[in-house]
């Protein structure tokens, strides 16, 4: 297919990088018998060449969605697609590239294998179907599917029927069909969903290595938090049809935007606000919660208004059970309420003014239920998010306990 130029909506050229996906404004909704559902509302990225990039959201976010019409298996309705110098789809010109015709891998979330052909015969499948695309001798054929297979390690597999491998290996003779083609992109609609626990954590591992080892730029849809931050070099969270932060897994996890992506990507703990600083300020300032004035900094921070909420990780909770020196900031006198063993870790619950914190501690360190506590929330480890904390993460309020904030109160 003829490579066309790629130029922003205002005219101008756009770079073009082989490997690079643009993603710009997609919208797409599906009609039910009283109204048209929007499934992906407005949604824009980039994927730098040979970036896993990873979808990461709860069933009926719409990443599904959006990766079925970046592969032209669905038609958004408004919106701007383009690939490595090709425009795929754009609304505004009407301009639509079939799926037969984009050159992408893909595997399924069932992998779509043919049970009635061998492993070799599936990996060349795609060569097959598409002569006119992909004109290859028979000898060309074999090569590339020997090194496909051994790409995946499964060189030693190729006459065997498909359905006769186990659940991992087939997840890697999808992997192995979806890159016979040598694809400019790479897409993966939760892969490893079938996968038990074990096999999953291993694959994990596996795909990544070989998404290193051929450089081929990724898209990755989950809802699992685990293969997102292990595999990922950006992760996009969406939540209704959104796409509400995108960044490296280091940053989604320790600096969430709001209370849904910091509640999505671990457990953690929501204090609400209860009175917003008087006025916006630089450096440290203090911020009134259901637990007390709590010291922010508000340079790392978004501005703070109503209805936002203080979010801090429970393995960031410092605890003590000899007052700290004074001058100490944001310490906070608590009680265990339970101690949770689990192994790698203790969890504890830590009554503070009525609200329960969740603290994740080493195992060696042994506390038991009553423990008089002193709880400090580190300054630079307290994050503001928007939106309300009910109803979301582990912060619940204590029985028989009522502040002004009950309204806050998780159910």
């Amino acid at each position: 297919m003829t490579a066309l130029p790629l130029n922003d909506r205002d005219g101008s050229a756009r770079p073009v990088r082989p490997g690079q996906l643009t993603v710009s404004n997609l919208e797409k909704g599906f009609a039910s018998r009283q109204e048209v559902v929007q499934v992906i509302k407005d949604v824009s990225f980039t994927i730098e060449p040979g970036q896993f990039f990873t979808l990461l959201g709860p069933s009926g976010c719409g990443k599904t969605t959006t990766l079925r019409c970046i592969a032209g298996l669905e038609k958004a309705d408004r919106g701007y697609i383009a690939a490595g110098g090709r425009v795929l789809a754009d609304s505004e010109t009407g301009r639509f590239v079939p799926a037969s015709e984009r050159d992408f891998g893909m595997v399924f979330q069932s992998y779509a294998i043919w049970p009635h052909m061998t492993v070799s015969q599936n990996v060349a499948f795609p060569l097959h179907a598409n002569r006119r695309r992909h004109k290859l001798s028979r000898k060309e054929i074999t090569d590339r599917v020997e090194e496909a297979l051994a790409m995946v390690r499964l060189d030693q597999y190729g006459g065997r029927i498909a359905t006769k491998l186990s659940g991992g290996q087939q997840q890697r003779l999808a992997l192995a069909r979806a890159l016979i083609t040598r694809p400019e992109l790479l897409l993966l609609d939760e892969p490893l969903s079938n996968l038990d626990a074990g096999l999953r954590d291993h694959m994990r591992g596996e795909l990544r290595a070989m998404q290193l080892r051929t450089g081929v730029t990724t898209l990755y849809v989950t809802h699992d938090q685990a293969e997102a931050f292990s595999m990922s070099d950006v992760i996009a969270v969406m939540d209704s049809g959104i796409l509400v932060q995108q960044g490296a897994p280091r940053e989604i996890y320790s600096r969430p935007a709001t209370t849904f992506v910091a509640t999505f990507v671990g457990r953690t703990n929501l204090l609400p606000v209860t009175r917003p600083p008087a006025q916006a300020g630089t450096g440290v300032v203090p911020v009134e919660t259901s637990i007390g004035p709590i010291l922010v900094d508000a340079e790392r921070n978004r501005q703070i208004g109503p209805g936002d909420s203080i979010v801090i990780r429970p393995e960031d909770l410092q605890i003590s059970t000899e007052a700290p020196r004074t001058g100490r900031a944001n310490v906070f006198p608590g009680r265990v309420r339970r101690p949770i063993f689990l192994g790698e870790n203790v969890e504890l619950e830590i009554e503070i003014r009525g609200e329960i914190l969740m603290s994740r501690q080493h195992p060696r360190f042994v506390f038991a239920a009553g423990d008089e506590v002193h709880v400090e929330l580190p300054v630079d480890r307290c994050v503001v998010v928007s939106g309300a904390a009910a109803g979301v993460g582990s912060h619940v309020r204590a029985p028989g306990e009522h502040t002004g904030s009950d309204k806050n109160a998780a159910v």
